[in-house]
């Protein structure tokens, strides 16, 4: 047993393999608990609060559940309900909340803000999203993929095709390698990880056996490997004179029954951490592909990610019992 009391999650990179290893042991019981009503609460009277500058459905219902299951209590800040960052500093912020929380997570762009919060907060800073990470999510998705295939985390084959700039391809390549697993990321050159974030992930590859590959070619990242994973194309607040550029740099990258089978295993799986533009029912995904042409889908198409390829809503379930772990140990009695 590994102790993490009080200990912030702003990036995977923060943790030891073991740390995580032991997250996500945690992680499998307690889902377990709340499946068959055992669940024990560990944080009775514990506040928590939950500051959103990017909104989201998963990840503000996985730390609310997640903290009312155990008994904690939180409060919801949004995009107009503090004064973070206009007319009070970051840092400033921390010192309120800090006294008054006992941890805080933040959903927001600039990973620095969140890094600012756990350094003046004085109490356990959680990294819901920024720009550059998307640690939480690493915890689900790496449950997920063990619960699909059965496989050791060091047994892992993936592959992340599509923009692998920002946070789902930095924080894939960062876990993988701190997990030793088969790691494979694809995407156009000028979209690649930031070199820095890739001379990180070998130099921990060297001490956890895992494997690194950033390439061009899709087919190439997808051989072999058990899952595919993939983000939307365009982030929220791009404007619209990106789209066609993106999209048109992006094609080659979409997740369709093309790409999967040349993973070359049938039992290959699908995943997205969500919202995903897969047809044309929400009003930004009609409105992207009238714009785009592509009909079908975008980053993946619906054939893909309606078919038993897809895993994407256990892998959105499995937010819930990961956060759930992640407040128990940082926080728990």
């Amino acid at each position: 047993m590994l102790n993490l009391r009080n200990r912030s999650f702003l990036k995977e990179l923060d943790f030891e393999p073991d740390e995580l290893r032991h997250l996500l042991r945690l992680s499998e019981a307690v889902k377990i608990a709340k499946y068959a009503g055992t669940e024990v609460k560990r944080l009775e009277g514990k506040e928590i609060a939950l500051i959103f500058e990017k909104t989201s459905t998963r990840t503000r219902s996985a730390f609310e559940v997640a903290a009312f299951d155990q008994g904690a209590h939180v409060t919801y800040l949004d995009p107009s309900g503090s004064q973070l960052g206009h007319k009070e500093s970051v840092a400033d912020t921390a010192r309120v909340l800090g006294r008054m929380y006992d941890a805080i997570e933040y959903r927001g762009s600039r990973q620095a803000d969140v890094e600012t919060l756990a350094e003046y907060a004085g109490v356990p800073v959680y990294n819901g999203l920024t720009a550059e990470w998307h640690p939480t999510q690493m915890l689900a998705d790496f449950l997920t993929m063990h619960e699909a295939s059965q496989k050791p985390y060091d047994a892992l084959a993936y592959a992340f095709v599509g923009d692998c700039r920002f946070n789902m391809g930095r924080s894939l390549l960062a876990m993988g390698a701190l997990m030793g697993a088969d790691v494979r990321l694809a995407g156009p050159e000028s979209l690649a990880p930031p070199d820095d974030v890739v001379a990180t992930a070998r130099e921990i590859a060297a001490r956890t056996g895992a494997q690194i590959t950033v390439t061009t070619d899709a087919a190439q990242a997808v051989s072999g490997v058990d899952f595919v994973h993939t983000d939307v194309w365009v982030s929220m607040g791009e404007p619209k004179d990106v789209w066609t550029e993106r999209v048109q740099l992006l094609t080659p990258y979409q997740v369709n029954r093309t790409l999967l089978e040349k993973s070359g295993n049938p039992r290959v799986r699908f995943m997205h951490c969500l919202p995903a533009f897969h047809d044309p029912n929400t009003t930004v995904g009609r409105e992207m592909m009238e714009h785009t042409g592509m009909h079908s889908g975008l980053e993946v198409t619906g054939d893909v990610f309606d078919s038993p390829a897809s895993i994407v809503f256990d892998q959105a379930e499995n937010r819930l019992h990961t956060i759930k772990a992640l407040l128990m140990a940082t926080l728990g009695a």
